[in-house]
């Protein structure tokens, strides 16, 4: 790619994900290995959460294959802990001694899927393939709305009010009497908030700010609701 007459390197393709395998039946793991590795995905397994918890983790995302039979913290024990462990991997529960309360126990609490072992390799691998196509989901989003937050730094403290305003559903009119601008300052101050935010419709500045919890009162940290309505004023002009 060129930039300004200059050739910018290429970027390294990104890795493969990767599957974590937790497992205390040695022969299952290495089975499991070797069958991840036959379609050309990374695996590295564990035999215990304990184990995985202490290794470094790939930074390119995955999935965890884990048994609900563990030493120590136990597979549905470890899948209540992972939001506050800040593993956001989704789980594949497998077990040879399922039922149906423990099942839906899983599936409630946001697992891919709950295999009965002994279970087809197919059937594995489909539970994989979803679990990776949602983390690769989750991680588009998680971007997204990075670059929405590295956006809205960009903004100042007016700007943020007047989106605040904006993507309430409030006119031009009435946040300036809200804000104690004038019409104009504040369609100036909008200008700057879709170009910034680069929304290309007040559509697209409604769904950024939602996805970013913003509205009146709360378009910054500690802000109180709306301000009081004050007559319109130039901005930087001293009050009557």
């Amino acid at each position: 790619m060129r930039r300004n007459g200059a050739t910018e390197p290429a970027r390294p393709p990104a890795a493969p994900p990767t599957v974590f395998v937790v497992d205390d039946d040695s022969d299952l793991r290495d089975a499991l290995s070797g069958l991840l590795r036959s379609v050309d995905l990374p695996c590295l397994s564990f035999g215990s959460v304990t184990d995985f918890l202490a290794a470094p983790r790939p930074p390119d995302g995955g999935c965890l294959v884990v048994d609900v039979r563990l030493p120590g913290v136990s597979g549905l024990d470890f899948q209540d802990q992972m939001s506050a462990l800040g593993i956001d991997l989704p789980i594949i529960l497998m077990t040879g001694h399922g039922d149906i309360p423990m099942s839906v126990r899983a599936m409630k609490a946001g697992a891919v899927d709950f295999l009965a072992k002994p279970f087809r390799e197919q059937d594995l691998l489909d539970a994989i393939a979803a679990a990776l196509a949602r983390d690769s989901h989750q991680r588009s989003a998680h971007a997204a709305l990075d670059g929405l937050k590295g956006d809205y730094a960009t903004l100042t403290p007016r700007e943020r009010e007047v989106m605040a305003h904006v993507t309430a559903g409030l006119l031009n009119k009435q946040v300036a009497g809200n804000l104690g601008l004038s019409e104009i300052t504040v369609k100036i101050h909008r200008g700057q908030v879709m170009r910034k935010m680069k929304a290309r419709s007040l559509a697209d500045l409604v769904r950024s700010a939602e996805a970013l919890g913003i509205s009146p009162g709360r378009d910054r940290p500690g802000a109180s609701s709306l301000s009081p309505r004050r007559s319109p004023r130039m901005e930087g002009e001293p009050p009557a």
